[in-house]
């Protein structure tokens, strides 16, 4: 079943946003960055109450990441519907050119501009390569023909 509307398959924008939830779960945990993304962030795992504090606002934070995934899974369905894109390769090279120009660039400039460690760019933007990666793979074979 589809749910298609402006040439956007809905369903295949949740799976994506969905995608882009589960790679920053994976991407920001222990197994990967959460340690070198929390000391660059300025956190102390063995602050206690900041711990806590950080833990309240969660709900919040990840329902407001999930939209924002949404946001970005529709936008890059249309890019693709809009430019004929049918394969997950070349759904890739969209989703990577739409990270460089646009993703990337205000990464950089935010960070350069906010006094960010360098190494903090990288692991939030490396995130968000992997995921507009993902999300292009999936998107471009499943957008309304």
């Amino acid at each position: 079943m589809q749910l298609a509307w402006m040439g956007i398959n809905w369903l295949a924008v949740l799976a994506g946003g969905v995608v882009c939830m589960v790679i920053g779960f994976l991407w920001y945990s222990p197994a990967l960055f959460a340690r070198p993304w929390m000391a660059a962030s300025g956190y102390d795992i063995n602050d206690k109450a900041k711990m806590d504090e950080m833990k309240k606002s969660m709900g919040k934070t990840y329902s407001l990441a999930f939209l924002a995934a949404l946001l970005q899974a529709a936008m890059l369905a249309k890019i693709l519907a809009v430019t004929g894109v049918w394969g997950a390769l070349y759904g890739m090279k969209i989703a990577f050119g739409v990270w460089l120009g646009f993703v990337m660039t205000v990464q950089l400039t935010g960070a350069l501009f906010g006094n960010q460690k360098m190494k903090l760019f990288a692991i939030n933007t490396g995130y968000q390569l992997v995921s507009y990666l993902a999300m292009g793979a999936l998107l471009a074979p499943m957008h309304v023909r």
